[in-house]
């Protein structure tokens, strides 16, 4: 259990043991997040959560632990949250129950914060007697894997993914078929959340979320690499390719995922004509620090493809950094550019395996459109 200002979020977490070497995962529904940097020294427990700069660290005691996850935020704001285990527990919020509401199927939702800013999402759960899973889809990309519960009328989800420390509780009213809870993100955020019954509920193309200028045709970028050397491009390296530039930050969960795609997307692609950089907006305006957090992604994810330290993660200062977008709506967005140079689409937000069919539709559509941006070499040549 993670303590949030809206209560206890309960997540599963396994801890390993071979030979002299520990291990782990956590479990959020299907998921099964692995840990690879788990250190056991007598009864203390410290883990380094897999790409991020978070941690968790606790002590054993009488089949218990006790201590905190820390989340990194911008400015050094770190959030400690307080972290309690119980030994064995296998339920997610409550033991099982014959169940109570049936909230399977996809829903209509709006987030609104307590400034009054509203945020459109769908909602998509499966449900077995009391089990709920699922996920948000949002302009911004979706809340990962989510598991909970329900119990009468009411409905519990939470995850921990290393990063996401995410709770949500509501009532359902099936007169209505409806819900209205609340979402609490970390020990900050806090947001009010409606749902309508609607299976043909949507969100807008994520193709048509940002646009370039229109007297910005090109989208030129000029940063340091992680040996502080500038790489702009114009270099050599990217010229007549097709470059995917994927604007994120090791803190991003979202990010994680797409990493976790282009990786090996770019090693079957790289001798077909395609380059990938990443532009990365990090915590820390600090130099070496941001290094070492990129440093820390490209290791989890075995990223072999170009990445930059492009500036600090807030939306408008990248919007700043990036002066050719409309409109930068946050991270990932991913920027695809043909041989020529010209953006020929943007991809706002970025839907995970979390969303089963619909991560399944977007890798699909994005091998057709690489596929047909690299199979215009010959046209190019022959047009020169």
């Amino acid at each position: 259990m993670l303590q949030l200002p809206g209560g206890e979020l309960p997540f599963g977490l396994d801890i390993r043991q071979e030979g002299s070497a520990w291990s782990g995962s956590l479990i959020n529904g299907p998921e099964r997040l692995k840990l690879s940097e788990v250190a056991v020294d007598g009864s203390h427990l410290q883990i380094k959560m897999p790409g991020y700069e978070n941690r968790l660290t606790a002590t054993a005691r009488d089949g218990q632990l006790q201590g905190e996850v820390v989340i990194s935020k911008p400015g050094g704001k770190d959030q400690h949250l307080p972290l309690s285990a119980q030994f064995k527990q296998t339920y997610r919020f409550f033991p099982p129950s014959p169940g109570g509401v049936d909230v399977s199927g996809r829903w209509a939702v709006t987030f609104t914060a307590d400034d009054g800013q509203e945020e459109a999402a769908v909602g998509e759960f499966s449900q077995a007697q009391d089990t709920v899973t699922g996920t948000f889809l949002t302009n911004g990309g979706d809340h990962r894997y989510l598991a909970g519960q329900v119990q009468g009328d009411q409905l519990y989800l939470s995850t921990f993914d290393g990063a996401h420390a995410f709770l949500y509780k509501a009532k359902v009213t099936v007169a209505d078929n409806g819900i209205s809870g609340d979402f609490w993100s970390g020990s900050a955020l806090h947001r009010r959340w409606v749902a309508k019954r609607d299976a043909h509920a949507a969100l807008p193309d994520a193709y048509s979320v940002t646009a370039m200028r229109a007297e910005d045709p090109k989208f030129e970028f000029a940063f340091p690499d992680l040996a502080g050397n500038s790489v702009t491009s114009k270099d050599a390296k990217f010229r007549g390719k097709v470059l995917v530039i994927a604007l994120g930050g090791s803190w991003c969960p979202n990010c994680h995922d797409e990493a976790a795609f282009l990786v090996p997307l770019y090693k079957e692609y790289r001798d077909k004509g395609l380059e990938v950089v990443s532009l990365m907006f990090e915590h820390f305006g600090d130099f070496p620090r941001a290094v070492a957090a990129t440093q820390r992604f490209r290791e989890q994810y075995g990223i072999d493809y170009t990445t930059l330290i492009a500036g600090v993660s807030d939306v408008d200062e990248a919007a700043k950094k990036l002066p050719m977008l409309q409109k930068f709506y946050g991270f990932p967005t991913t920027v695809i550019v043909d041989r020529t140079g010209r953006v020929r689409k943007i991809h706002t937000g970025f839907s995970g395996p979390a969303t089963g069919e619909h991560y399944q539709q977007f890798v699909q559509e994005f091998r057709d459109n690489l596929n047909q941006l690299l199979a215009e070499k010959n046209l190019i040549s022959s047009n020169r």
